[in-house]
């Protein structure tokens, strides 16, 4: 094993021109050369690139890499090209047919390392067929998260990663991602068909982040401390606000004042949101003001704030979102601007999907009586549905094994047996479910928000992280609103209890008197400490 440790410090150094590895990426690498798949949840700024390329170069064959965003695919080709490292190509909409057909031509010629490409490049049989004959070596989900928080919605073909892993006759698996809680990192390796995977979670905490919360019942004084706090803050800064009509507006306020502010949102053009990034980038803009639709990739070290205009969906969203600030080390603010009445937009989002059981029947019997597999379209074209609607009921049923879903993104008649009747109503169920998990991340949120205790404490055990003390550094903690630790805990916090209603969950955090479990069938749930010991059993 020391050999091993050598060589993979070796090529960090000669290739790379690292002085040394950074805390958890040569445990990540030795799993990764060993055959395991592999889950690494570690902190923005950790290296988690340099995991996936030195376990590449130490592994013969071709690398596939999954990475969600075009812009993100062209600056880590770059990135590899600059350091000259390998030979690396993203096979994406932005390619000519004749690019294209270069790359399969050096695929099959074995003159490439890394391929870069988005989920959706798979619904191309093409694609899958010339990886087939190649047989990668290795097959990277960069941004793992993307699986559970895109993958229900509005990208369902992060789903089906796991059957195109299975076609290629499943390499080790490598998922990266900054955040992710237990829930979704058991979704990643349920997804991904991730065996017997080794499981690496670094620390969370980003100490040089100040945390804080101002609470307003009214829109106008919301907007005037606002503008008080950006006016102050040293940039540059990014603000996040729920819709892209907030964003304009909110941009256009700034500019009034003199502010070197823009926005950026999914709904403008693609030139024009490079051109904002490009000038934020390049510090010829103060602040940005977007949407959720900004940041993924964007490594930018001295944003000195991340303030949220509006509150965000869940916890998960918001911690990677303020951690896009201060990756200097420096220190940075992350402030939430909370309004009670914001949290109706985000209930309006996560009520959004529904679906009942005749809706589900209709996919199912579509599928059933189809002669050949149908895609998204098909589907929607014989059921008269959305497409969110095909989406989600197409995915519940394949969770209860009523349907398959193709590498290709089609769908067809599971191999296994089922009643039809119990498995839409299973479905059905399971999208209940969904939603009810969704709504109680938006609570998770609330409580973030109102929270009289250390918020830093409180984000880290969410994310399954305990923490010995309080922070000392954040809103809560400098005012002295902080609560002792429970004198009566009577479950170990992350172990695992049983609900006679809620089922298996974990147990996240105690707040005074009080407790949250993460159910598995409904989500997160705050309960009263001297009422759980007849509704809760410690599971073994």
């Amino acid at each position: 094993m020391p050999k091993q440790r050598q060589v993979i410090n070796q090529i960090a150094q000669q290739t790379f021109g690292y002085d040394c590895l950074r805390p958890g990426q040569q445990e990540v690498i030795k799993a990764i050369i060993e055959g395991y798949d592999t889950l690494a949840v570690m902190p923005t700024g950790s290296g988690k690139s340099a995991i996936y390329q030195i376990a590449a170069l130490l592994i013969p064959g071709i690398t596939i890499v999954i990475s969600p965003l075009l812009a993100l695919q062209h600056d880590q080709v770059q990135a590899i090209k600059e350091q000259n490292i390998a030979k690396a190509a993203a096979i994406n909409s932005t390619i000519s047919n004749s690019q294209r057909q270069e790359i399969f031509t050096n695929l099959e010629n074995q003159q490439l390392e890394f391929l870069f490409l988005s989920p959706e490049q798979f619904n191309n049989e093409e694609v899958l067929t010339h990886l087939v004959n190649v047989k990668p070596s290795l097959f990277v989900v960069d941004e793992a998260h993307c699986i559970s928080e895109w993958g229900h919605d509005f990208r369902p073909d992060y789903l089906r990663l796991g059957a195109v892993i299975a076609a290629l006759d499943h390499p080790p698996v490598l998922a990266l991602t900054a955040t992710a809680s237990p829930v979704v990192r058991d979704e990643i390796v349920e997804r991904l068909g991730m065996r017997e995977p080794q499981i690496f979670v670094r620390g969370f905490d980003r100490p040089n982040i100040w945390l804080g919360v101002e609470t307003f019942h009214e829109e106008s004084e919301k907007l005037n401390a606002f503008l008080k706090h950006i006016t102050a803050a040293k940039k540059p800064g990014i603000v996040y606000a729920a819709t892209r009509k907030h964003t304009e507006k909110l941009s256009a306020i700034l500019q009034e004042r003199c502010i070197k502010a823009a926005h950026y949102h999914a709904g403008m053009k693609t030139a024009q949101r490079e051109q904002v990034q490009a000038a934020f980038m390049a510090d010829e803009l103060e602040v940005i003001v977007a949407t959720c639709a900004f940041g993924m990739g964007v490594d930018k070290s001295n944003v000195r704030f991340v303030f949220h205009y509006d509150i965000s969906d869940s916890l998960d969203s918001y911690y990677q979102e303020i951690g896009r600030s201060g990756r200097d080390g420096e220190k940075a603010q992350a402030i939430l601007f909370y309004c009670p009445n914001d949290l109706q937009i985000r209930r309006f989002f996560a009520g959004g999907g529904k679906i009942d059981v005749n809706e589900v029947l209709q996919v199912a019997e579509a599928v059933q009586q189809a002669d050949e597999p149908l895609d998204l379209e098909d589907l929607q074209e014989v059921t008269d549905l959305s497409q969110s609607k095909i989406t989600k009921a197409v995915s519940r049923l394949e969770e209860v094994e009523a349907v398959e879903i193709l590498p290709t993104g089609e769908v067809t008649t599971s191999e296994v047996e089922v009643d039809q009747t119990t498995s839409v109503q299973a479905a059905t169920l399971a999208q209940q479910r969904r939603q009810q998990f969704m709504r109680s991340r938006l609570e998770m949120m609330q409580n973030y928000a109102q929270l009289r205790d250390c918020r830093r404490e409180y984000l880290l055990n969410y994310f399954g992280e305990p923490v010995d003390k309080k922070c000392k550094f954040c809103d809560n903690c400098q005012s002295g609103i902080t609560v002792e630790e429970a004198t009566f805990q009577p479950f170990p916090v992350n172990s695992y209890v049983i609900h006679t209603n809620y089922g298996t969950g974990q147990v996240m955090r105690y707040e005074a008197d009080k407790m949250v479990v993460l159910f598995e069938k409904v989500g997160y749930k705050t309960l009263a400490v001297e009422i759980v010991q007849g509704l809760l059993k410690q599971v073994d």
